[in-house]
């Protein structure tokens, strides 16, 4: 089928305001998490790659260059759309098969890898690698193609009408009114019994948790308009993928580097 290619770009521009994975927040969390599980010859290559935090301050560069028409061929590499009935199986031959449904989140990972192997120093690889492993763990982005990852189902937060994409994205986290860095030190003391597990956790077992989680937040009664009960509900899952993707991160990185 053939699109007009200038309708087709409007509504990827005007898409691109809203399908952000994890605001800045969210974003420099996870690297945050990823930079002190670095082994010390990983932080100190990837420093003269990115500068000294440079992961963190370049977490959110994916979702800044969306304004700059050049990138425009990346925008689909932030999300995975998966359809909810797809069992572990299916999970692992699409990532296994990453363009089998087009060039999105998994084959944009892979590429990024595999460019990283090549050439240690590929600056925009790193970049992108950093965001779109964030993507991963924000449970919307592997959400479904007829509602944009939920930017179409309409939620109530605190009397102000948002989407639920948006509400993990940005409201959950804003709702721990804690920086950075002080939910990344959160985070660490929380799951530092876990943290030799997560560190061993293969990417796949990252796809089926974000993956699992997606299908809980579809299934919610979004008619339930307590926010406090939707808080109470997921607030530990939403901790559990900002965690997990940290260390997602520092594994990936201390494999390649």
């Amino acid at each position: 089928m053939k699109y007009n290619k200038h309708i087709f770009t409007i509504i990827l521009l005007g898409l691109s305001l809203t399908m952000y994975a994890y605001d800045a927040v969210g974003h420099r969390v996870i690297a945050d998490i990823a930079y002190k599980n670095l082994d010390c010859k990983t932080r100190h290559k990837v420093d003269k790659v990115l500068g000294k935090h440079g992961i963190i301050y370049a977490s959110t560069w994916a979702d800044e260059i969306k304004s700059d028409k050049k990138y425009d061929y990346c925008y689909q590499w932030h999300f995975q759309n998966l359809k909810d009935s797809m069992t572990v199986e299916d999970l692992n031959y699409l990532l296994n098969n990453p363009t089998n449904e087009g060039e999105h989140l998994f084959y944009a990972i892979n590429q990024m890898i595999t460019r990283l192997k090549k050439d240690k120093k590929d600056t925009e690889a790193l970049k992108f690698l950093v965001h779109f492993v964030g993507d991963l763990h924000q449970p919307m982005h592997l959400g479904r193609l007829e509602d944009l990852g939920g930017n179409k189902v309409k939620t109530m937060w605190f009397g102000k009408e948002i989407n639920i994409h948006s509400l993990w994205d940005t409201y959950l986290i804003d709702n721990k009114k804690y920086t950075y860095s002080e939910f990344s030190d959160y985070l660490s003391d929380k799951f530092a019994g876990k943290r030799k597990q997560f560190a061993k956790c293969s990417i796949n077992e990252s796809v089926i948790a974000s993956y699992t989680l997606k299908n809980r937040i579809y299934a919610y009664d979004m008619s339930d308009t307590s926010n406090y009960r939707y808080v109470y509900r997921f607030s530990d899952s939403l901790d559990e993928m900002l965690y997990r993707g940290g260390m997602q991160l520092a594994k990936i990185l201390n494999d390649i580097y």
